[in-house]
């Protein structure tokens, strides 16, 4: 909204310094300090009304050290990381832009999910919550939306290197990289990043090519699957990882700072052409979304981090996994996902190895077994007696290194 205020008041009055909200940099620095603020000092008034309220978590009691001091504390902090996000984007981006808008709605709707689940299990003192099924109809539904768009939508192309004569009908534009005449042109395509691989690029629509001619008709089926499989695992991940102080919040800020310089190469023409990856064009303004995103964590975790005075609940951690998904899947990084939510996967695999070799192990001896102390995989070293804050920060550590792994693999070829 600011940004159509003050090019308005450009244009018509040429006040001094408004042209400045044009610098995508610029709106980012202040999308990043007002999610800050929100978070922080706001924040610190929502936690009080959650505790006025009497939205406190209720705790199971597996043993672990400490877990029963946590009884009580204010949960659904995940307002706090919605209002953090929704609202600096709402000042600064270009709302017209439709990856804004793909943001926006997936901050929403599984901000929703995620709150209908902790009020069943608040207010209902239902402690199972929102059946399971309903939150993968919801992540399905959100899936299909994103990806429809991602496939249909006219303003969501990319830019190709291509040789003449072009196959193409779209304007073809011509520059020079390293005294070699290059062109390219703006198209429609399924065409993503993939690490270790040549070019580093990857066509959606060729993967049933081994099934002969006429492959391409199912480009869209092949696009919507990986969708689906990429949102609903990463947000499941995220909100399986959001299990012990700061946790989830810290290593979804890594993430979100990453994707955030990678949006910003991919987004300016410049840059993506020196570097010789993927230019996305219009996509330079989800790096104000990801500053909020960022902000928002970074706020957030002021107040739970060890010992946490609340916990964001499904409200925040459905939402911080989908939005990772859905914001890499826009700027055509989302086969970097594996490497850079490598935490996500851990843990989610970690319980998905638990669960099935418990059963296995009781059909075939009798009795489950257990591969970990106990699932998810931070709950294993707890049993094993590190401290949370220990844990955290390793996995801290951790986080940090995937990132610039996953930064890496953009040159590895």
């Amino acid at each position: 909204m600011l940004y159509y205020l003050f090019q308005y008041l450009n244009e018509k009055f040429h006040i001094p310094g408004a042209g400045v909200f044009q610098y995508i940099t610029f709106r980012t620095a202040m999308s990043v300090i007002t999610s800050l603020i929100i978070t922080t000092v706001y924040g610190r008034r929502l936690i009080d009304y959650l505790r006025y309220k009497q939205v406190g978590e209720t705790v199971r009691n597996l043993g672990l050290e400490g877990q029963m001091q946590k009884q009580g504390t204010p949960t659904m902090g995940g307002i706090i990381i919605i209002l953090g996000i929704v609202v600096p984007t709402l000042l600064f981006a270009r709302l017209e832009n439709i990856y804004i808008i793909m943001m926006l709605v997936t901050t929403i709707w599984l901000g929703a999910i995620g709150f209908l689940d902790d009020y069943i299990k608040v207010f209902k003192k239902n402690k199972e919550g929102l059946a399971g099924r309903f939150k993968i109809t919801g992540q399905v539904i959100l899936s299909l939306f994103i990806g429809w768009t991602m496939y249909f939508n006219d303003s969501i192309i990319i830019r190709q290197e291509v040789k003449l004569p072009v196959t193409y009908d779209a304007p073809v534009s011509f520059h020079m990289r390293d005294n070699v005449p290059v062109y390219t042109q703006d198209i429609k395509s399924t065409i993503t990043t993939l690490p270790f691989y040549k070019n580093n690029e990857f066509d959606y629509s060729k993967v049933l090519k081994f099934t002969g001619e006429g492959y391409e008709q199912y480009a869209l089926v092949v696009f919507l699957f990986f969708v689906i499989i990429i949102i609903t695992g990463i947000s499941n991940g995220a909100n399986i990882t959001d299990g012990i102080d700061g946790l989830a919040t810290g290593t979804s800020a890594i993430i979100g700072i990453t994707l955030a310089l990678l949006a910003y190469v991919s987004g300016n023409t410049v840059i993506a052409d020196y570097l010789n990856i993927m230019y996305i064009p219009n996509s330079g303004e989800l790096v104000i979304f990801a500053g909020a995103f960022v902000g928002a964590c970074v706020g957030f975790l002021w107040y739970n981090s060890y010992p946490a005075q609340v916990f964001m609940g499904d409200t925040g951690s459905l939402a911080i996994g989908g939005i990772i998904a859905v914001f890499a899947i826009m700027i055509r990084k989302e086969l970097m996902l594996p490497i850079l939510c490598g935490i996500f996967i851990v843990e989610n695999m970690s319980v998905i190895m638990q669960v099935s070799y418990f059963k296995y192990t009781k059909k075939k001896y009798g009795e489950g077994r257990r591969i970990f102390l106990m699932s998810p995989l931070h709950h294993h070293y707890q049993k094993k007696g590190y401290h949370e804050s220990k844990i955290v920060t390793r996995f801290w550590i951790l986080g940090i290194m995937l990132a610039i792994m996953a930064i890496i693999t953009l040159k590895l070829r």
